[in-house]
């Protein structure tokens, strides 16, 4: 090595890069490694931990009660996941395309057969075809839609509105962003917009509202009044809208009502939705974001850069899965049968055991009192219940922002078979039944 040769050393043991300007095979003058004096103020040892953005959240309330679910071997309606199995169809579809060889990277924005499907879909559930090509981007499940649509466009300096109570991973995505999430709450047991309540929340900083129908928590399918509500007030401040419709498919007594189909909002709305609610493949992570294109360039900056791609195997199965709706006799059709039976099934198991449920008009969840069993605080209520009866559900007060969090609900998953939630509800009445004494 040349006299004077600054060689870069990595330290295994501080992973930094540690100069020494040695001639070491030519006598140089070069000081050695064993030689060299160390630093007189080394750098103190920083531990690594969790960025204050997203320590504030803790462990997800979903991964606490399925652990606590495991370790009471309780009944689990508590994580929104069904436990019977996906269309033959469409589990053939997946199967398909790996023995095909569709395992490598896809386009990024998504698999045109597949974007096309969708925006077929789409003429007819929203009445309008998004250009497959410029509109519609296949993303890593509907969360990653959300999170990307957020990190695309907010940033430092800017507020998002969310409508509480709302699903845990929308304040986690405006935290990564660096924006501030702005919290307006809908109060039970109607869980309504109210136009004074939005209207104050909003300022010259504010960006977009965050918008979830058919809801959760709740079960509640957006009025057109309440759609308006929030159109108006987007088109008056200049705001993006995310409408959140992943659950649209799975409805009781309304249509699926979207707010992109108003006067003035086609161009303001970026609609997030997926394929796992509809078909029981929550694991495979297969979502889609839906914009004009200089919303969808957003998406796109920023899916590129965290997952480039939806799952390909997937991402071809979901072709197929989607054209199975368009039989409107078909599976939709079965799955909105099946989902109200669920339904009836969880309300009577609930009622049986004494507590007070709602009746949900959307979605798989069923939002259900505590005070007739003498609780105040839904946490203690949902810990109790998976130690003691041995059935997990998660409390309300999970999808609220602190200040004004309603405690009075726990929130039970039906997209179960019949025999766990009979399961589940016998052994509510057993714990109930003994806690009356």
């Amino acid at each position: 090595m040349p006299a004077g040769f600054a060689a870069t050393i990595t330290c295994s043991s501080c992973m930094s890069s540690c100069r020494s300007s040695a001639g070491l095979a030519t006598g140089g003058g070069g000081m050695s490694l064993s030689s060299r004096k160390a630093p007189s103020r080394a750098r103190p040892h920083m531990p690594h931990t969790i960025h204050p953005r997203l320590a504030a959240f803790g462990e997800s309330i979903f991964t606490t009660m399925s652990r606590l679910a495991t370790e009471h071997k309780a009944v689990n309606l508590g994580q929104g996941f069904p436990d019977f199995d996906a269309p033959a169809v469409v589990k053939q579809a997946a199967i398909d395309a790996i023995a095909a060889g569709h395992s490598q990277y896809a386009r990024a924005p998504g698999l045109p057969h597949t974007v096309e499907r969708i925006s077929e879909r789409m003429r007819a559930t929203h009445g309008f075809a998004p250009d497959p090509m410029t509109e519609i981007t296949l993303c890593t499940g509907c969360c990653e839609a959300i999170t990307a649509t957020i990190l695309g466009l907010c940033g430092v300096g800017d507020e998002i509105i969310l409508l509480d109570p709302c699903y845990d991973s929308y304040p986690a995505a405006v935290a990564m962003s660096g924006a501030k999430a702005v919290r307006v709450p809908m109060h039970a047991p109607g869980f309504r917009i109210e136009r004074e309540a939005l209207a104050r929340a909003i300022t010259p900083r504010t960006k977009v509202i965050l918008l979830n129908t058919p809801h959760n928590p709740t079960g509640r399918i957006a009025t057109d009044e309440e759609l308006h509500i929030v159109a108006d007030l987007a088109i008056a401040h200049d705001l993006v809208v995310i409408s959140d419709e992943v659950y649209e498919e799975i409805r009781f007594t309304a249509p699926h009502r979207s707010i992109a189909c108003l006067p003035g909002m086609r161009e303001r709305t970026v609609i997030a939705t997926g394929l796992g609610k509809t078909f029981s493949v929550t694991g495979w992570r297969l979502g889609w974001a839906v914009a004009p294109p200089q919303l969808s360039a957003a998406v796109r900056a920023t899916h590129q850069f965290m997952t480039f791609c939806a799952p390909t195997p997937f991402a071809h199965a979901a072709a197929v899965a989607i054209d199975t709706l368009s039989d409107p006799t078909g599976y939709v059709a079965q799955l909105r049968r099946d989902y109200t039976t669920r339904r009836s099934i969880m309300h009577r198991e609930l009622s049986s055991a004494g507590l007070d449920p709602l009746w949900p008009e959307g979605a798989y969840f069923m939002l259900a009192s505590i005070e007739p069993w003498g609780f105040t605080d839904d946490v203690e209520a949902a810990t109790t219940l998976v130690r003691e009866a041995g059935v997990a559900a998660i409390p309300c007060s999970a999808f609220y922002d602190a200040a004004h969090a309603e405690r009075g609900y726990l929130r039970f998953a039906f997209c179960k078979q019949e025999a766990t939630m009979v399961e589940a509800g016998r052994r509510l009445l057993t714990w109930a039944d003994r806690r009356r004494g």
